[in-house]
């Protein structure tokens, strides 16, 4: 007699699927239509599958995941669970049928042990898929930070430097995420999540095709164009260091490989040395997008063939050129460091998978992982005593991580406003940025994390890069980004060549698109400015429309008017999430901001 089936609905292998949802998702600036009320999600939602979230009801996946955690108690229902999530995400039409039993067989194993490993209750489980009013987020319930009982020093508001004062000029990359696969001329509307690709097929009557240096759509970027990237910026250094915020493989998150992975970041690391040559020192994070199955980093204390050894060893070994010894042993160990840039400036650069509520591994535990934010910590107050001052790259922007990871870093950038001048990120391939107030009364701006935009195109957008100038090495000097400007690769006039239509430039160059001062008019780049900046987007659309072409690196189809606007203005203002949470009340967008915010993966 056959067995019987472990999964007797769909909707039991929906919500178990579910849980997998957020590693497909990929985060792109959507097109905006005041036609539909676009909300938040149409900045920073999952593309490409369209998958669909309302085919499980609360009373429904709390009963199924009652019946999986049963299930998962044995390990020969693993087989059955694999196979029938594989089977739910077909018939949900969720994403293709080969992307759907590879993304299965991919993430399987090392999921349904974070799964068994976990605490997660049915109730935790619905609340995190359906939402809070299905349950509560206990897996992730608060946790604090110790902070030293040394009295913060007075604050004293930043001044612009003497005229003269040395400046250091930084280049900062981020997303680069590279297609080995990427072909010219095919299609660029393919039905798979990512396209552009060999097995992407021929186009259409109608439809797009994949251009010579990249395109407008869910494409990512020939190997091509990241090498002429990085022949164009060692022309236009020299530059006292880089900061690399991660995010290095294609966004084929169904089909990878550890092998594709260490492949793509040893090509990645080694042609921004060859480039930028031996005196410019890299330093570099970890993006979210450098482990496979996608998102998942493992704690420290998850150990053998499923922790992320595989990864860091990589990384010490082709980072060691830029790094010393401590930095490469932190590496190892969690993805982290720190090290001493110049006399009097010093970089933390984080691990932030372990504040990503898509990392299923903070199932087991979410407590400050790897006891990473207690250590920046310890580094911030060594720096305050001895008079240093701070850079803090990482690749998820805070305001992005789970409530209680981005409550906590808050309150250290807070504490440690005086010592922490600049904080530096990526993830969202947009051009924004995000801001932190005193948490007394939450107006008085302290600080701003720089969000800076994407090297690739994923989705609709120009190839481009950021270049920071920040008050320099001196006595006294305030270490405060100063300028910025962003360059792009417009990919209208690249890929057609003046002299015969349809074929590309064969030298390509990048090109200013603008400089955040005069863009803006504005004296300086310190937070009160940002946060002045926030007001005048409020009072005067020119400018914020301005803004929202750059956002989109000077490429975009329609305005952002009404709800759109807030959405933005909500997460411009939002460095800690449960800001963002609270202007999603505020403003009547029944969870699907903050839904959309936590659920952005690039």
């Amino acid at each position: 007699m056959k067995p019987p089936t472990l999964l007797p609905s769909f909707g039991l292998t929906a919500c178990a699927f579910l849980l997998l949802l957020p590693l497909l998702g990929s985060c792109h600036p959507a097109q905006t239509s005041e036609k539909s009320k676009l909300l938040f999600m149409e900045q920073f939602s999952s593309m490409g599958a369209r998958f669909n979230w309302k085919n499980v009801t609360c009373p429904l996946c709390k009963a199924v995941f009652t019946i999986l955690d049963i299930a998962l108690l044995s390990d020969a229902n693993e087989e059955r669970v694999a196979e029938a999530v594989g089977k739910a995400c077909i018939h949900l039409h969720l994403a293709d049928e080969l992307v759907c039993r590879e993304i299965t067989e991919l993430f399987r194993d090392d999921f349904i042990r974070a799964l068994q490993q976990s605490l997660l209750w049915p109730t935790e489980a619905c609340a995190l898929l359906v939402g809070p009013s299905c349950g509560k987020f206990d897996i992730y319930a608060s946790w604090n930070i110790t902070l030293p009982k040394v009295p913060k020093p007075p604050v004293t508001p930043p001044s612009p430097p003497k005229p003269g004062s040395p400046k250091n000029r930084v280049l900062f990359l981020t997303d680069i995420h590279l297609d080995q696969e990427y072909e010219n001329g095919s299609s660029a509307d393919c039905k798979d999540p990512l396209c552009c690709r060999k097995d992407s097929g021929s186009p259409s009557w109608r439809r797009r095709e994949a251009g010579y240096w990249g395109t407008y759509s869910k494409c990512d970027l020939p190997l091509r164009t990241v090498e002429n990237l990085l022949e164009n910026v060692a022309r236009a250094g020299p530059w006292d260091w880089v900061y690399w915020t991660g995010d290095i493989p294609a966004h084929n998150v169904w089909s990878q490989t550890r092998k594709q992975q260490l492949s793509e970041l040893t090509i990645t690391s080694r042609l921004i040395h060859k480039h930028l040559g031996p005196h410019v020192t890299v330093y570099p994070a970890v993006g979210n997008h450098e482990s496979t199955p996608v998102n998942s980093f493992p704690p420290p204390f998850v150990h053998g063939n499923r922790s992320s050894a595989w990864l860091y060893e990589t990384m010490a070994k082709e980072w060691a050129p830029w790094l010393p010894e401590q930095a490469l042993k932190t590496l190892r160990y969690g993805g982290f460091y720190t090290m001493e840039i110049q006399p009097g400036l010093r970089v933390v650069s984080l691990n932030m998978n372990f504040c990503a509520r898509e990392n299923f591994w903070l199932m087991v535990n979410s407590t400050d992982p790897a006891n990473q934010l207690q250590w920046l910590v310890h580094i911030l107050q060594a720096s305050e005593d001895q008079g240093e001052k701070v850079h803090i790259i990482g690749h998820i922007p805070p305001g992005l991580c789970l409530g209680s990871w981005s409550w906590n870093y808050y309150h250290i950038i807070n504490r440690y406003e005086s010592t922490i001048s600049g904080q530096f990120f990526g993830h969202t391939h947009l051009d924004e940025f995000q801001m932190f107030y005193d948490e007394e009364t939450m107006t008085r701006p302290l600080g701003v994390a720089f969000i800076a935009p994407s090297v690739t195109t994923f989705v609709n957008l120009n190839p481009g890069y950021r270049v920071y100038y920040v008050d320099g090495n001196y006595q006294g000097s305030s270490r405060l980004v100063l300028e910025h400007e962003t360059y792009i690769l417009n990919l209208t006039e690249v890929n057609h060549s003046p002299g015969g239509p349809g074929k590309p430039q064969p030298n390509p160059k990048w090109t200013l698109l603008y400089r955040a001062t005069e863009a803006y008019g504005l004296s300086s780049l310190f937070p009160s400015d940002w946060n002045g900046l926030i007001k005048t987007f409020f009072s005067d659309d020119k400018v914020f429309q301005k803004f929202w072409y750059f956002r989109h690196k000077g490429h975009v189809s329609e305005p952002c008017k009404e709800t759109c606007k807030t959405t933005v203005l909500c997460f411009l203002r939002s460095g800690r999430y449960d800001e963002l949470e609270q202007c999603d009340l505020l403003n009547g967008f029944g969870g699907n901001l903050a839904r959309a915010a936590r659920t952005t993966l690039c």
